[in-house]
């Protein structure tokens, strides 16, 4: 696979073995900790989870995917199992977390979540957003693994409508994994999940990276970000 020009058409591409299995054991307790469950949104303060986005960034494929100037910004834990099943509609990822309200035109869809504010930026913002889903679990078809439109992402913010047409158009990839697997995908690629229809769990940290500064005085929420980027 050409990781490259996979990546820039479809807006998605598997990255295999990006952290050996066994270091991804290390994390087990920080997923329990602090009251971490299945849908967390706010693990990037966790000295464990920022130090795991500092080695995704460097690490040899990644680090041409994401633009070196991006830092992390969001990390969240997914968390599916017969214990632990929901399903995910075809969607796009549209809010980002930040530091306070702002009042603007362009801003929409404000929200709190864990105590932390997120709003919907505009397209501009959210195109230049690179998520990389850590799987700490095997992820088979009976698993509820993610589905991804091919190329949705170059298609801007869709309505439900369009969305839907635009999957039977294009059609889904099942994206599967092995623990120690990444997905990395743009925000703005249609995707959704299904139930896990088997006995597994499926563990997924999905690690948000975007420029350094936002426009329309925003700024990012999490608090581990570099002095310079905070301004």
């Amino acid at each position: 696979m050409s990781v490259d020009v996979d990546f820039e058409a479809g807006g998605f591409a598997l990255i295999e073995s990006v952290v050996d299995p066994e270091e991804l054991k290390a994390l087990a307790p920080v997923m329990l900790r602090e009251g971490a469950v299945g849908g967390s949104r706010c693990l990037l303060d966790r000295p464990e989870i920022a130090a795991l986005a500092t080695t995704l960034q460097a690490h040899r494929v990644l680090r041409s995917l994401i633009p070196e100037d991006h830092v992390a910004v969001q990390c969240t834990y997914f968390e599916k199992s017969s214990d632990r099943n929901w399903l995910v509609a075809l969607h796009l990822d549209l809010s980002i977390p930040v530091a306070r309200r702002v009042e603007a035109p362009m801003l929409r869809g404000w929200s709190d979540k864990e105590g932390t504010v997120f709003v919907q930026p505009p397209p501009q913002v959210l195109e230049q957003l690179i998520a990389v889903r850590l799987h700490l679990d095997a992820c088979g078809v009976e698993d509820g693994p993610l589905r991804v439109v091919p190329g949705s992402h170059r298609l801007g913010v869709l309505s439900p409508e369009a969305a839907a047409a635009v999957r039977a158009d294009r059609g889904e990839s099942t994206c599967l994994a092995a623990a120690g697997d990444a997905l990395v995908m743009r925000p703005l690629a249609l995707h959704a999940s299904s139930k896990s229809t088997g006995t597994s769990r499926r563990r997924v940290l999905h690690v948000v990276f975007g420029p350094p500064r936002l426009p329309f005085g925003l700024a990012w929420a999490a608090t581990r970000l570099p002095a310079s980027a905070e301004a």
